[in-house]
């Protein structure tokens, strides 16, 4: 695989977005309409008391993808209840289009006392063509287990032959605070399946991707498209700790392969796609995002500070 950068193509401190957030477009993912390409993405503001929450929103770009046509201008999606489990935030928001229905599958966090967050995932369906999403429920549809005891969520899904298949992370454990670090979390990729994408199967507990740091190597957001008869992933992966300033042990991009989606043969360096030697990704390149528009297919994904700035583009352009 290789891929050709075609640049930042979206910067939110230059665009007036909803609820006063200006700072941060993270995890960008698409649908693809007939005549305009919509991106979702986690920006930020705050509440009253200074935190921080996560707001979903999105722009809309023709389908060259080089003109932003529309941006939202109210809310997307609600935050949750008091006590619920997407409380303080969504990040980030994975759209599906099925069926001519509009699914969104949200990672949804609250704060804790004791380490800084906990995820899991919701369900929120769309009946105004992608505007704004309404949640099944209170509660979410893939949560803590026995053997994935927190941090669920980054789920990204897609429809094979009929079965709904999900590609999350799950968290295994918290490093306990170090070197004036808050304690920092250990998180891996897993599978689950559906019938309806509501209620979903899954292997507690098993890691589909092997590590090529060590065991605490922290990997997220995955992307799958088949292509060329084999199913391709990309992720994120970093190292778990000294990774906000240090970019030696920041975040870049992985890739794996597989032939039945269950089974995947990890090979970051045949994955095409590396930090820049400067600019906006040079430091850091996390939460990828795959698609097709026209035949052609495409990575999202942002790059220095989490996305602090915006996302950029990548083409395909050699298998």
């Amino acid at each position: 695989m290789k891929w050709k950068k075609k640049g930042k193509l979206f910067d939110p401190t230059n665009h007036g977005l909803n609820f006063e957030c200006t700072d941060y477009a993270q995890s960008p993912q698409t649908i693809v309409f007939k005549e305009h390409v919509r991106i979702y993405f986690s920006t930020r503001k705050k509440d009253q008391t200074g935190k921080f929450l996560s707001e979903i929103a999105f722009v809309d770009l023709d389908k060259e993808l080089k003109e932003i046509i529309n941006f939202s201008k109210n809310e997307v999606i609600p935050l949750g209840k008091l006590g619920c489990f997407d409380e303080h935030g969504i990040f980030p928001i994975n759209p599906l289009l099925h069926n001519g229905q509009i699914m969104a599958y949200t990672c949804g966090w609250n704060r804790r006392v004791s380490v800084s967050v906990d995820t899991s995932t919701g369900l929120a369906i769309s009946d105004d063509n992608g505007d704004t999403f309404k949640k099944i429920g209170d509660g979410p549809v893939l949560s803590s287990s026995l053997k994935e005891p927190m941090l669920v969520g980054d789920s990204f899904v897609k429809v094979f032959d009929g079965v709904f298949h999900m590609w999350y992370i799950f968290g295994k454990n918290w490093i306990e605070a170090q070197n004036e670090e808050p304690p920092a979390r250990v998180y891996k990729i897993a599978h689950a399946t559906s019938n309806d994408g509501v209620t979903w199967e899954k292997k507690d507990g098993v890691e589909i991707i092997g590590n090529v740091i060590d065991e605490n190597e922290c990997q997220a957001l995955p992307t799958v498209i088949k292509h060329n008869g084999y199913y391709h992933m990309y992720f994120c992966f970093r190292h778990a700790t000294d990774f906000r300033k240090n970019p030696e042990r920041g975040y870049r991009i992985g890739y794996a392969y597989s032939h039945d989606l269950v089974n995947w043969i990890r090979d970051d360096s045949t994955g095409g796609i590396e930090k820049s030697e400067s600019g906006w990704d040079s430091e850091m390149m996390c939460y990828p995002h795959i698609f097709t528009v026209e035949d052609e297919i495409y990575m999202l994904y942002n790059g220095n500070e989490f996305g602090k700035y915006g996302f950029g583009l990548a083409q395909l352009i050699d298998t």
